[in-house]
């Protein structure tokens, strides 16, 4: 490393010191305000506005015009940035730019909110669930692994793991469109433009093309085959392998 002179290391530190002292008093007038704030590890920016009640935990960062609203718990570990976050909404590990989070969402862990996201009462979205431009009536549950972009989501609806809206072409975006109380199955693919009716399911492992009307059941995927005894060769061997590595482990 470069030998640096003693006045750079100063001017370097003032202005450490000199911003750690902003940081510091921003915390202090939020938490006059009546905000929980419990951990100096906490970032905020000038013009983020925080309700009276709310929770801001440990390593979460807010920038730009974000508004939370009262009773929210915000992080430990979460970054918010020109968002709105309702009341009473949690967001726990998770990323969010430029958003607008309805009241009472659950979101996060590891959730990736981007872009045009508008979200009504009682959303949840889960563990490694990445929203883009997209709006959610109330009651969604998007619990885990699914990708959702450039959709418009009815109320109460139920998706299971892996579902993604497949949206791009490689050169246009389309819109996916979901009614009412549809339940998605797991690692379904919804290719844009498509609509799921009020009421609709689709089969897990279907890569859904077509529209599916109300209250049907959407399949899309070939029936299983199975092959009687096609394993047992390679089983053989396999078996063979492990109970050898299995003796020399015991040895």
């Amino acid at each position: 490393m470069e030998t640096i002179s003693n006045e750079a290391l100063a001017a370097a530190r003032a202005k450490l010191d000199a911003a750690e002292s902003r940081r510091e008093n921003i915390l202090l007038f939020h938490i006059a305000n009546g905000v929980n704030i419990e951990s100096r590890t906490v970032q905020i920016e000038e013009g983020v506005v925080i309700a009276p009640g709310a929770t801001i935990l440990a390593g979460t960062i807010l920038r730009g015009k974000t508004v939370i609203g009262a009773g929210c718990v915000i992080g430990p570990n979460s970054l918010i940035e020109d968002s709105i976050v309702d009341e009473g909404t949690t967001v726990n590990a998770s990323q969010v730019y430029g958003s607008h989070l309805g009241p009472h969402n659950n979101i996060g862990p590891f959730t990736h909110v981007r872009v045009n996201t508008v979200t009504d009462y009682g959303v949840h979205l889960g563990a490694y669930v990445e929203t883009k431009n997209s709006n959610f009536a109330r009651g969604n549950t998007v619990s885990h692994l699914t990708y959702i972009g450039d959709s418009d989501v009815g109320k109460y609806c139920n998706f299971g793991c892996g579902t993604v809206t497949c949206n791009y072409d490689g050169k246009d975006k389309f819109r996916t469109q979901i009614g009412d109380y549809c339940f998605i199955g797991c690692n379904t693919n919804l290719v844009a433009p498509v609509k799921v009716g009020d009421g609709a399911y689709t089969a897990a492992g279907s890569t859904i093309t077509k529209d599916v009307p109300a209250q049907a059941l959407g399949i899309a995927r070939d029936r299983q085959t199975n092959l009687e005894g096609w394993a047992a060769p390679k089983m053989e061997a396999y078996i063979a392998k492990k109970q050898k590595l299995e003796e020399e482990q015991n040895k």
